[in-house]
C-alpha cells in the first residue's frame, strides 16, 4: 500500500516519496481553456485548494538545479491525466516564471504583527529569485530596488527596535510598508525582463488575513492593504501571464477587488471545476477499496459526503484521508468528525451566540433532517455578516457548513434551500449549540433554585427549568441525557449537599440523588421521566413514583445512614416540565 500523505500539501512530494494521490491534473488544462486572466478559486478549507495550487507550480515553473540545467517536470506529470491533453497544453510545461505567496501566515492579533509577517512572506519569495541579482537583463538600478526590497524586513526589525511608543510604531510600519503593497508587481516585472516570458502568479488563501482582521478589529487598515496588493500585481501588470487566488469567501469586489475585471470567480455555486477540490464518489469508494475499506462505504458516505459544487458532488478529502489512515489496520474503529478539529468555527458560534427564537426553530429543523430558505448573495464583506439576518447563513454555505438542496429566482434575488451536508458537520452544530446552552447554564445565577428544592416549592422549581429551557434548541429536548445533565449541573452547589449520578440504592439506580453533607439533613432523590406529548406528563409523573417504589430507592439511601429521604418525581416535555413531590410518610 502506498504511504497516504497526511498533512502534505506540496504535489512534489507526492511524487517523490511515491504517496498516495487521486489525480487532479487536469486542472491545469482547465484552467488555460476556461480560467480567466485572473481566477478566483473559493472552497471550503482543507479541500486541497493549496495542493491544487502547487499542481498549477510544478507544471508551469521554470526551475533550475543547482548546476544550472533546466529540470525537466514531465518525470512529475507521467501516467497523469494532464499528459494526454497534447502538445497544446504540454509545450506550456516548465516555461513559465512563478510568484507563489501565502497569505495563511498574517493571522496575527494586531495589525502591525500581521503586515510584518506577510512582509516575511514577500521576502522569502523575492530570496527565491535572488539569482535576479546576477542576471544581465536588468539594470543597477532594477537589482537595487530588487535588493531594498529583499533586505528590507531586517531594516524594518532593526529599526522598530529602537522605536519603543507604539504610534511611532505603526507610523514607521505604514511609511515602510508602501512599497510592499506593490511589491509583487515589481517582481513580476523584474522576472520579466529577465526570462522574457510573462509571469504566473499564485496567490493562496488569501482571505485569512481579512477574517482574521475583522475578528481583531484592524479590518479596515487589513483591507487597504490588500486592496494595493492586488490591484498592482493583478490588474495594472503588463507582467502577468495569468493569476489563480484561491481562498473560502468571496469578498466583495468593491472592497478587494475594485476595478479588477479581469477577475474570473469560481465558487461551490459555479458549474466548472467542481471536481477538482474535493473527492468525487468514484474517487472515494476506489480509495477506499485500495486499503482494504470497501466495507466501510456507507459509513464514510454518511459522515463525510454530501457537498455539492456546481454539478459535481464531493466528499470532504481532509476527512477521507483522515478516516482511511486511521482505518487501515482498525477497519471497525468508530468515525470521527476530523474535519471540525482543523478551526474554532467562529462562524457556527456567531450564529448560535446570536440566535433568536426563529433562528432557533431553523437551527433545531435543520439538526433533524429539515432544510431553510436563504436568499443568497456572493458579493459581501466581513463587515456584513451582522448587517443582515441572510448574510451569516451565506457564510455558512460558501464555508462548507451547508449544501444546496435547490434554488429559485425571484424577481432579481436567488434564493437557495440549504441542509446540514452530511453528520460529520451536523455533530459540529450540535456540539457548538450543547456549548452555548451549556454557558447560558453556567452563567445564570441558580441559587434560587436550589433554595426552592430545599423549601420544597414544586411550582416555582416547574418555572424555573421551563424558562431556562425556552433559551434551549428543541433537538436536544428530546433526549433524557439533556435534561439530566441540566439538572445535575444546577444541583452542584446546593450548600451543605453533593449530587450523585445514577448511584445504585436499593434495586436500581435513581437518576440523581442529592446527599446532605450533614446526616440529620434530608436526602433528596430526583427521578424523572420524558414524554412527547404535553397529555401524557401526568403519567410520567406516576411512572416515576412507581419505579422509586418499585426499586426501592428510598430503601436504599435510608441504608446510607441519612435520617431522611424525600422524592422528586419530575417529568419533562420539550420546553416544560411538571415537578411533583412525594408527601412525607407515603408508602414506599
Amino acid at each position: 500500500m502506498k504511504k497516504i500523505g497526511i498533512g502534505y500539501e506540496n504535489y512534489k512530494d507526492f511524487v517523490d516519496n511515491d504517496m498516495y494521490y487521486i489525480d487532479k491534473t487536469l486542472l491545469i488544462r482547465d484552467i488555460l481553456g476556461k480560467g480567466g486572466k485572473v481566477s478566483l478559486f473559493t472552497r471550503p478549507r482543507r479541500f486541497g485548494k493549496t495542493l491544487a495550487l502547487s499542481t498549477i507550480r510544478t507544471f508551469f515553473e521554470l526551475e533550475y538545479d543547482y548546476d544550472g540545467n533546466i529540470i525537466d517536470k514531465h518525470r512529475y506529470f507521467e501516467g497523469k491525466k494532464i499528459m494526454q491533453c497534447g502538445d497544446s497544453f504540454l509545450s506550456k510545461m516548465g516555461k513559465f516564471p512563478v510568484i507563489k505567496l501565502s497569505l495563511k501566515s498574517a493571522k496575527q492579533p494586531d495589525f502591525n504583527t500581521a503586515i510584518l509577517k506577510l512582509r516575511e512572506e514577500i521576502v522569502n519569495e523575492f530570496r527565491r529569485h535572488i539569482y535576479l541579482l546576477e542576471s544581465d537583463f536588468l539594470t543597477n538600478n532594477d537589482k537595487e530596488l530588487f535588493r531594498e526590497l529583499l533586505n528590507g524586513i531586517v531594516t524594518w526589525n532593526r529599526k522598530f527596535n529602537d522605536i519603543s511608543d507604539d504610534e511611532e510604531m505603526k507610523k514607521a510600519i505604514k511609511a515602510e510598508y508602501g512599497k510592499y503593497s506593490t511589491s509583487l508587481k515589481t517582481l513580476s516585472e523584474l522576472l520579466q525582463m529577465h526570462h522574457k516570458e510573462n509571469v504566473i502568479i499564485l496567490l493562496d488563501e488569501y482571505d485569512v488575513p481579512l477574517e482574521n482582521a475583522y475578528y481583531n478589529g484592524f479590518y479596515k487598515e487589513m483591507v487597504d492593504f490588500i486592496r494595493s496588493l492586488f490591484e498592482s500585481a493583478l490588474k495594472t501588470n503588463d507582467a502577468l501571464e495569468f493569476a489563480v487566488v484561491t481562498g473560502c469567501l468571496r469578498i466583495s469586489k468593491e472592497s478587494i477587488f475594485t476595478g479588477l475585471n479581469n477577475l474570473v470567480v469560481n465558487s461551490v455555486r459555479s458549474t466548472d471545476f467542481g471536481e477538482y477540490f474535493g473527492f468525487t464518489p468514484e474517487e472515494t469508494l476506489n480509495m477506499l477499496d485500495d486499503y482494504g475499506l470497501e466495507k466501510n462505504h456507507d459509513i464514510v458516505r454518511e459522515w463525510y459526503d454530501g457537498y455539492l459544487f456546481g454539478d459535481s458532488e464531493v466528499y470532504n478529502p481532509w476527512s477521507v484521508t483522515q478516516y482511511v489512515y486511521e482505518h487501515i489496520n482498525a477497519p471497525v474503529r468508530l468515525a470521527e468528525p476530523y474535519w471540525s478539529n482543523t478551526s474554532s468555527n467562529t462562524i457556527i458560534k456567531d450564529l448560535i451566540s446570536n440566535a433568536d427564537e426563529t433562528a432557533r426553530e431553523e437551527l433545531d429543523l435543520l439538526i433533524n433532517g429539515g432544510t431553510v430558505e436563504k436568499r443568497i448573495h456572493e458579493d459581501i464583506t466581513y463587515d456584513d455578516i451582522h448587517t443582515e439576518p441572510d448574510n451569516l447563513w451565506n457564510f455558512l454555505f460558501f464555508t462548507g457548513y451547508m449544501r444546496k438542496v435547490s434554488e429559485r429566482a425571484v424577481g432579481e434575488d436567488i434564493y437557495l434551500t440549504m441542509c446540514i451536508p452530511n453528520r460529520e458537520i451536523r455533530s459540529i452544530y450540535s456540539h457548538q449549540i450543547s456549548l452555548w446552552f451549556e454557558n447560558i447554564v453556567r452563567a445564570t445565577d441558580h441559587n434560587s433554585f436550589r433554595q426552592t428544592v430545599l423549601n420544597k416549592d414544586t411550582q416555582t422549581m416547574e418555572d424555573y427549568l421551563s424558562d431556562l429551557m425556552e433559551k434551549s434548541i428543541s433537538t436536544f429536548d428530546s433526549s433524557e441525557s439533556f435534561y439530566h445533565g441540566l439538572l445535575l449541573s444546577l444541583l452542584y452547589g446546593v450548600p451543605h449537599y453533593v449530587p450523585k449520578s445514577n448511584r445504585e440504592a436499593g434495586d436500581g439506580r435513581p437518576d440523581i440523588v442529592l446527599c446532605p453533607n450533614r446526616p440529620k439533613d434530608p436526602a433528596y432523590i430526583f427521578e424523572f421521566k420524558v414524554r412527547k406529548k404535553f397529555n401524557e406528563m401526568d403519567d410520567g409523573i406516576q411512572e416515576a413514583f412507581k419505579q422509586i417504589k418499585d426499586k426501592r430507592y428510598e430503601d436504599g439511601v435510608l441504608e446510607d445512614g441519612y435520617a431522611v429521604v424525600l422524592s422528586y418525581a419530575i417529568c419533562f416535555c420539550k420546553k416544560s416540565c411538571i415537578v411533583r413531590l412525594k408527601p412525607e410518610g407515603a408508602s414506599h
